[in-house]
């Protein structure tokens, strides 16, 4: 009998020290963003694809009728508002999961740009928070001039 654990002992120490130290490093803000990109992206196809399955099921003239897709195309038959596409996601309708899906599509990049400002703040980067506050605010001020404009 010498001195050093067995095998298996040697084996669950490795692993419980490996476990310690992956719980004990944070996520690296590459990763976070990579992630916030990926399943944005996904979140917003998927809506986009119900949203194409949904109309042309309930629909199924679409497909034959080039009268009826005109109307399904046409601009006053989409919902303009935020309340709109809540509101037709709630009936079920196709044309607001579509809406929903581009709405999703185009918030994805704005959540990047705050998700950037939340990790300059953890890192203490003075200047980056105050150039990503900047492009923040401009953001949110061009999503509220278009609302005000249309």
């Amino acid at each position: 009998m010498s001195g050093e654990p067995e095998s298996g002992q040697r084996e669950q120490g490795v692993a419980t020290t490996l476990e310690a130290e992956a719980e004990a490093v944070p996520l690296a803000p590459e990763l976070l963003i990579s992630d916030l990109l990926r399943y944005g992206v996904l979140a917003s196809l998927s809506l986009v694809t119900l949203g194409t399955l949904v109309t042309f099921l309930r629909h199924p003239d679409y497909l034959v009728s080039s009268e009826a897709l005109q109307r399904l195309t046409a601009p006053h038959s989409v919902p303009h508002g935020l309340a709109e596409v809540v509101a037709g996601a709630m009936a079920a309708r196709g044309q607001s999961f579509v809406m929903s899906g581009l709405l999703v599509m185009m918030a994805v990049p704005v959540m990047r740009v705050a998700l950037s400002l939340l990790i300059f703040r953890q890192q203490r980067d003075t200047r980056y928070v105050v150039i990503t506050s900047v492009v923040l605010g401009l953001l949110v001020l061009s999503f509220f001039l278009g609302a005000a404009e249309g």
